[in-house]
Parts: structure tokens; sequence; C-alpha cells
């Protein structure tokens, strides 16, 4: 089996020093390109100053194109991950939820992601084919959003109809068989092309090279715009798309030793009883939105988001043992490779959200000074419906998966249903000082209503909060390709106190706000052969902890506090290079996560569980001048080494990942043309733990996924 060699931390410091340092130089040296559709020159969906290029804003966020995900073969986006060294898994299992997470920061699926720039619930599978591109936010998420974990934000784009006609077939074969099929489609109909029309369809078997996890997916997807006059867009859509596939449990620690990748075969999947049974999402979406130019200089629009979410979760779950001397070890397998196995279904899951922005955006002048300014509110609604659900413990399993349990569906467990209710409003400045100093300005005041209850209509709690976050920067432009920034800003999550007995009296009761800070200071720089940026972030958050006892046996045992704060610190570089005929991405992190002035000294200078220090992303292309279309690419992913428990004295190793591919453009008679990718994924078969989350208390390992080869072709017509 051929291995690379870790990077180490002088190495990636001096790798993130020189996409830097050369790139002025290269800026010199390299051939003028003429590139179109540069992502540093798109305004960002949720960047929060409208038509503002991402180049010029005071902030880190990555555009990543449907185009570049094709080339990687991504197609959820747990595959984020092989493109932004600032993004990290969370808990990615095969079949399941996506969960990420940004500078160290785990993101909440209930409030950091975006679709079109409307919150969603991202609970569930979400689809990537009827979309156009994925935006990245890095960083404190205050005046984009009223709660969300300080990490950053997701937002997915939707593909519209294109001005002109397009029809594209698909056919792609991956892993042990997995096949696809798809059409894009865009059309514009009548009187000067006012009605557009765009369909995604798509067909999958999924076969992955995880054994006993085959499954289907299909997606129908619809946007249609309608020109009504040269001031007037009314854009509809709406998209329905379903996954049924059985989900993978992790592996864990075997008592108190850490297991050798080497040894673990990563096609094992421990969800292979007889009675194991599919996880299904089925998810619709659909949205309305009218833009109305008032003048040369302003425009208002109404944005309406509607989100129908149905889960059937089903998992034959591994947590825990009991060894053969009686010991029980809560939070990982015993020394044997024995497990508890769980019986787990929790069927009929309804997640439903709507979401209604109306927003005022423009330009006018105070004096000398100009302002480009959006203002608005965010409605935003959302309730969970569950039913009782089954945990029930089902046999032993063993990690070789070949153990056989028995089933238990009773449904013995009560689950607890949700209603949360926000207004937002938001007001937001970019104040043009002078031909080189830019200030911005930003305030949103949330005001949330949150109810829950037992699904058996006991423990019935509900609190209402009003926050209010703010955000200032300020740049200046050193030359016309140069630009210096500074930010500050905060952002808010809302928890409440668990709903156990415990907590005595206080159980089910809001704490107070979690505010997160950030600070950041960076540099970027960008022309039509190189964008590329360096900053500096500083983000604290406070941490909650339980005192006491903690035992539900006596009730009031147990008090939540805030204790001490996690901060996180890092230094980021991305570049963007090109030249004629190909091209580097570069990204890379260095973090500092520790836990700071908490009352339990031993805490303090912990890093947290599961996040590396150390990452670095690279994607290169090459033409090749000898074959015209062909085009040669290859990755390299680098993750460093992560703690899997909490007080640091076991960490997975660092690993390397090398990627292969090759794209061809192939011309055919008239406007048709064949788009051939292949690639190979791990290209050196590398095993290593990518991930170890400490996930419902429990110790988790997931293994990098085997070499893997993929396939696929689009026929323009």
């Amino acid at each position: 089996m051929t291995t690379t060699t870790p990077i180490s931390k002088k190495s990636l410091l001096a790798a993130a020093a020189g996409l830097i340092c050369g790139t002025a130089a290269l800026a010199q040296s390299l051939p003028t390109v003429s590139v179109a559709g540069r992502a540093a020159d798109t305004p960002s969906q949720v960047g929060g100053f409208g038509e503002i290029p991402v180049a010029k804003l005071p902030l880190q966020l990555s555009l990543i194109s449907s185009e570049r995900l094709l080339d990687a073969g991504i197609n959820a986006l747990s595959g984020l991950t092989a493109l932004d060294a600032s993004v990290g898994d969370a808990y990615n299992a095969a079949g399941y939820v996506s969960y990420l997470k940004i500078r160290g920061f785990d993101l909440d699926n209930r409030f950091n992601y975006r679709r079109d720039g409307l919150p969603i619930n991202a609970e569930t599978a979400l689809a990537l084919g009827n979309k156009a591109s994925v935006e990245i936010l890095k960083g404190s998420s205050g005046i984009q959003a009223g709660t969300s974990s300080p990490g950053g934000l997701v937002n997915m784009i939707v593909k519209r109809p294109t001005a002109q006609p397009m029809t594209v077939l698909g056919l792609s074969l991956s892993e042990r068989g997995t096949t696809e099929a798809s059409l894009d489609w865009s059309q514009r109909f009548g009187e000067g092309q006012a009605f557009g029309l765009r369909v995604n369809a798509a067909a999958a078997e999924l076969k992955p090279q995880l054994r006993d996890a085959e499954g289907r997916s299909h997606l129908l997807a619809m946007a249609g715009d309608w020109r009504l006059s040269s001031d007037t867009l009314i854009e509809a859509e709406f998209e329905l798309n379903k996954q049924s596939q059985p989900s993978q449990p992790g592996m864990s620690m075997l008592g108190d030793k850490l297991p050798s990748a080497k040894d673990f075969d990563p096609r094992i999947n421990l969800n292979n009883q007889s009675w194991t049974q599919p996880v299904v999402f089925d998810n619709s979406h659909a949205s309305v939105r009218v833009t109305q130019k008032l003048s040369a200089d302003w425009r208002a629009q109404a944005h309406l988001g509607v989100q129908r979410l149905k889960t059937d979760d089903r998992l034959a779950y591994a947590y825990g043992c009991t060894a053969a001397d009686g010991n029980y070890y809560a939070d990982r397998y015993c020394p044997d490779g024995s497990f508890d196995m769980y019986d787990f279904r929790s069927e009929n899951e309804r997640r439903n959200s709507e979401a209604l922005d109306l927003s005022l955006a423009g330009k006018l002048a105070t004096g000398s000074i100009t302002h480009q300014i959006s203002t608005g509110v965010l409605l935003s609604r959302f309730n969970s419906r569950f039913q009782k659900q089954a945990y029930n413990w089902a046999g032993t399993g063993t990690i070789d998966g070949k153990a056989i349990t028995i089933a238990d569906p009773s449904l013995t467990d009560e689950n607890t249903n949700r209603d949360e209710r926000s207004t937002e409003f938001y007001l937001r400045d970019a104040l043009q000082l002078s031909a080189d100093w830019q200030a911005w300005a930003g305030l949103r005041h949330t005001r949330l209503e949150r109810d829950s209850v037992r699904t058996d209509g006991s423990r019935a709690t509900g609190y209402t909060q009003n926050i209010t976050t703010p955000w200032l920067g300020l740049s200046y432009a050193i030359n016309s390709q140069l630009m210096a920034y500074t930010s500050w800003g905060e952002g808010v999550e809302s928890e409440v106190t668990p709903n156990r007995e415990r907590y005595g009296d206080a159980a089910g009761r809001a704490l107070p706000a979690l505010t997160s800070r950030q600070v950041e200071i960076g540099l970027k720089a960008g022309s039509n052969t190189v964008d590329w940026s360096l900053n500096w972030f500083n983000t604290s958050r406070p941490k909650w902890a339980d005192l006491g006892e903690c035992s539900d046996s006596k009730p009031g045992s147990c008090v939540r506090r805030a204790d001490g704060i996690a901060r996180h610190q890092g230094l980021e570089a991305q570049a963007d290079l090109k030249w004629a005929g190909g091209g580097l991405l570069a990204s890379a992190m260095q973090l500092k996560a520790r836990r700071e002035d908490s009352a339990e000294a031993s805490l303090n200078g912990l890093r947290p569980e599961n996040v590396a220090e150390r990452s670095l992303r690279l994607q290169a292309r090459q033409d090749v001048a000898a074959l015209s279309g062909l085009q040669l690419q290859a990755g390299l992913v680098y993750e460093g080494p992560r703690a899997v428990l909490a007080d640091n004295s076991v960490s997975i190793p660092g690993w390397t990942r090398l990627d292969a591919g090759a794209r061809f453009e192939q011309a055919l008679m008239g406007r048709q043309l064949l788009v051939w990718r292949v690639g190979v994924d791990n290209l050196t078969d590398k095993r290593a733990w990518k991930e170890s989350p400490f996930q419902f208390g429990h110790v988790y390992l997931y293994p990098l996924a085997p070499r893997t080869f993929r396939a696929s072709l689009e026929y323009h017509l």
C-alpha cells in the first residue's frame, strides 16, 4: 500500500507564505489571460452588502461553481471539505446528513444554511444537481443571520433560466456501480424572450464502496422567470428530491486503544443487519422572488421561501458496550471489538420552514460620503413534528460486521416537537469615505419566540428573547488591485437548559444568549491572472458547563452555566492562479483552537475534539497542447492531527490524500459538444481516520474512503 508523508507545521506555514509571496511576481510574469465570470467579481447573496463584488468585501467568502463541483465529482455538501482548507468534516457518515465545520466551529444545521439567501433547515440530504454554485461565508455571521454558529454560513444558489437555449444530458458512473442520469434544460419564450424556464432532473442508483449501503435518489426541479418590464422581474421555482440509503455507524476506540486505520477495512458497514432499513429523506422546496427597480439607484425585493422535509431516520446503531468483566464503556467500544447494538427508528419526522424577506437597497450621498444601503425585515417560522421513536437494545455487535442481532422496533422513547418564530430587522451600509477608504457598518435586531413539548404532551417550555448583533469594518485600497481591511462583529446562539430532571426547576428554561465576537484583519488582491488573500482572525465563543453530580435520579443535582470561552485564532491564505491553459486553486489554514478561562483549570489550554490545526487544499489544472480539448487535473487534501478525547490524551494522525482527473471537450457538428470526465479519488488508496467526531456523548472514527474511480459524460445539444 502506498503511503504519503504527513505535512509538518513548518512546511504548511511555508506553503501558505509561498501562496502569497509568489503572487506578486506571478502577476507580473504570467501572460495576460482573458477570464470571464471571475468569482472575485461576483456579488454574494450572503455577503451582506448587495451588489458589491466579493473582492471588495472586508470578509472571507468562497464561491464554488457547479462546474468545479462536477470536475471534482462532488454531489453532497460534505464534499466541500476537499475544496477549501477552512472547511472540515463534523460527523459525515455515508447516506446521512452533511455536517460541516468552518474555522473549527461546527455549523448548526438548523441555522447556518441558506438557499438563495433565505434560511433553510439542513437536517436532511440536500441535492446539488440544480444548484449553480455554493457560497461559503467564513466567520461571524451576526449581520447575515439572527442566530447561528460563529463558523459561518453555507448558501446554495439555485440554477435559473439562461439567456441562450440549453440542453445538457448527463450520465455518470462511479464506485461499485453507482449510476446517475440527468437533464439540464433551459429555454426562453414569448415576445422579447420575456419568459424563461429551466428544468433539472436526475435519477441515481447508489452502489457505494461502503458495503450494505445501496440506495437511490431522485431530483426534479423547475425554475421560471418573467421579465414583466425592464423594471420588474418575477422569479419562481420548486424542487423535489428524495434519497433512500442506509447510513453508516462509525468505528470507535477499543477500550483505551486507538485502532489502526491500516487494519480497518473502510468498506465495512456496521449497519448490516437483516432488519436494517434505509434512511429516507423526502424534501420539497419552493420560492417566489419579485424584484422591482424603483429608480436608477434603488430597488425593492420580496422573497418568499417554503421548505417541507420528511425523514425516516433508521439505523442499527452501535453505542458503548459492557465488557466480559462487567465494565461498561459508555463512550467507546470494548477492547475485544464488541459493542452494544441498538435498533433506532424515528419515522415520519416532519420539519417545515417558511421565510419571507422584504428588502430595500440603493445608493445615496450625504455630503462627500456615498452610501450603499440595504435594509429590510426577515420573517421566519419553523416547526418540527415527531412521533415516538424506537431506541432498543438489539444485541452485541462486532467490528468485523459479522455479528447477528435481533430487531426490536418497539416505540419506547418520547421525542420533542418544536415551534420557532423570528423577526429580524437589519440595516447595512457601505460608506465610501474617499477614493481609497471605505467604512462598513451593519446592525441586526432579532426577536425570537420558541416553544417545545414532548410528544406525550409533557415538559412544555417556551421563551422569548431579543438580540442585537452589530458589525463594523474598514478597508483601504492600497492600489487598484490590492486592498487591506479589518472588521469586528458579533454573533449569537440561543439555547435552553436541557429538559431533564437533573436540572430541577431550571429544566427547559432559556439560557442567556451566547454572544460570540470576532476580529479579522486581511489583505485581498485580484487581477485577470491571480486572485489572492491573506487574513488573520480571532473568534471567542462562550462555553457552557454542567456543574454538580448531574444525575437524573437526583432532581436538581445539576446546574448549567457559562464557564470560560472557546477561542479560535487562525491564519488563512487563498490563491487562484490563472495562466494560459491552466491554473491552480490553493488554500491553507493554521488554526489555534483552545479552551480558556474555565473554572476547572485542567480544561484550560485543551483543543476541541475533531478539529485539525493545519489544513491545505490544492487543485491544479493544465490543458494538453498536443490534444485540443484535453485538460489534466490533480488535487491534494491535507488534514493535520485531530484530538479524539476531550482531555487531548488521544489524537488521530494527520493524513494526505491525492486525487487525479481529466476532462475532455469534444466538439461535434453544429453547436453540439461532448464533455468527458474521468477521475480517481484517493489515488494512493491511503488508509487513515478521516475524522474523529465526539457525537451524542460517544467517540466515533470515520475512515477515508478507499480508492474510487469515477467517469461521466455530458452531451450539450
